[in-house]
């Protein structure tokens, strides 16, 4: 492969960010090269939440479709490349050995038709298993359209796999992305959901999708709320059991008519995923956090926004609320809830305790007492001001951390989401 070849490859897939790798536990075997297990993998990733310990690049930006937002559709003026499998994978062996990377993360334009295109995909990950022993992490990006058969083939060979909705409702994709609709997004994710719970249940050794599926969002292209967003994220996790839903702020890398003119911003991206940590970790419901398709709040997470419009469940007595209380304190995240569960059997826990335990005492102290005793404010303007302060105060603190790799005045961090 030619560096100018690589180049325009990997620069063509950047734009995803559903590349996550953790959840496998494929080892290495005898005469093997890499291992996915955990011990063997390692995560880095960008200030925009991309990881890059992954060989992340598209066998093809050569693209018969014609999604408006995308910079590599069938109209743009772009240098076109395509490699073959087998330079894709001593690509892959190359920089393994040279430790550059853990893993792989492939993907494609569609390149004469979605069956033609999953053929070739397939072909490079079969090789690399079979042909170059590569038994490290391998994530591929299905290809809407593509035949079941094609589909589940895959699914043998890699840790994970992703179908980007990109789009929140079908109108859109109609609109952005007349070549695929809802049906070719979600009813791959259903068929191998189910296809790996089939498999579950009559306990089959055969390695299947270890590592789940995930897929991406665009936020603020199109006009959907956080409301209609988060209700479909929480039916993926739901009914298709995907391992992670990511969002990804519009940016205008192509000019469109149809498309906005101004990036979208990382503070609703942000949100996004603290509601996201919310729905998987903390036991909420999307209708708790927006009981209308409105947007989540700009001032406050939505772990704090909740607990200001329920004043009469709060305060909580940290030494006997239930564990599914405590997670819905602000300030009180998972690891410190069961701190306080466990710590509290043998002794009375004070607000020293809860510093101790990393409890982060600006937020919670207005919404519980400790043996008894009240440390917030009664006045609610006060609190909501002090509560902002926090907020804000945070954010700052992750902006100035990510600075450390981009010159980006304000960035927030959308890798973890405890509130």
């Amino acid at each position: 492969m030619t560096p100018e070849t690589l180049k325009i490859l990997t620069e063509s897939a950047k734009y995803d960010v559903s590349c996550s790798s953790s959840g496998s536990q494929r080892a290495n075997i005898k005469g093997g090269i890499g291992n996915a297990a955990p011990a063997g993998i390692c995560h880095s990733f960008t200030p925009d939440g991309r990881c890059i310990s992954l060989l992340k690049i598209l066998l093809s930006n050569d693209c018969i479709y014609s999604c408006r937002y995308c910079p590599n559709r069938a109209e743009a003026n772009v240098p076109r490349a395509t490699a073959t499998a087998d330079e894709i994978c001593n690509l892959v062996i190359g920089f393994y050995k040279r430790n550059y990377i853990e893993g792989l993360f492939l993907s494609s334009a569609v390149v004469k038709s979605p069956h033609y295109t999953m053929v070739q995909l397939l072909s490079v990950v079969k090789k690399l298993r079979t042909e170059y022993g590569f038994h490290g992490y391998i994530h591929l990006k299905g290809i809407p359209h593509a035949e079941q058969d094609l589909i589940f083939e895959a699914g043998k060979w890699v840790d994970r796999m992703s179908y980007n909705i990109e789009l929140p409702s079908e109108n859109s994709l109609k609109l952005l992305a007349p070549q695929k609709t809802k049906r070719s997004l979600l009813e791959p994710m259903h068929d191998l959901h189910y296809k790996k719970l089939y498999l579950k249940e009559n306990k089959s050794k055969e390695k299947f999708l270890p590592a789940g599926q995930t897929t991406q969002m665009i936020v603020g292209a199109t006009p959907e709320t956080d409301g209609k967003i988060l209700r479909l994220t929480q039916a993926l996790y739901r009914n298709y059991g995907l391992k992670r839903v990511y969002y990804s702020s519009y940016v205008p890398v192509v000019q469109d008519s149809l498309l906005p003119d101004k990036c979208t911003g990382l503070l609703r991206e942000h949100r996004l995923y603290q509601a996201d940590w919310l729905l998987r970790f903390y036991g909420f419901d999307v209708d708790e956090l927006l009981p209308s398709e409105g947007n989540l709040s700009e001032e406050y997470d939505p772990k704090c926004a909740w607990a200001i419009r329920h004043p009469e469940l709060f305060p909580v007595e940290v030494n006997t609320a239930p564990y599914e209380m405590l997670l819905r304190i602000p300030g009180v995240g998972v690891k410190s809830a069961y701190r306080i569960l466990s710590a509290r059997k043998y002794t009375r826990l004070t607000m020293d305790d809860l510093v101790r335990m990393k409890v982060v005492t600006k937020r919670a102290r207005h919404f519980i007492t400790c043996d008894g005793k009240f440390f917030g404010t009664d006045d609610e303007s006060r609190r909501r001001n002090l509560l902002l302060l926090a907020d804000k105060e945070e954010n700052a603190a992750k902006a100035e951390q990510l600075s450390l790799f981009s010159d980006a005045p304000t960035a927030f961090s959308a890798l973890t989401g405890e509130v």
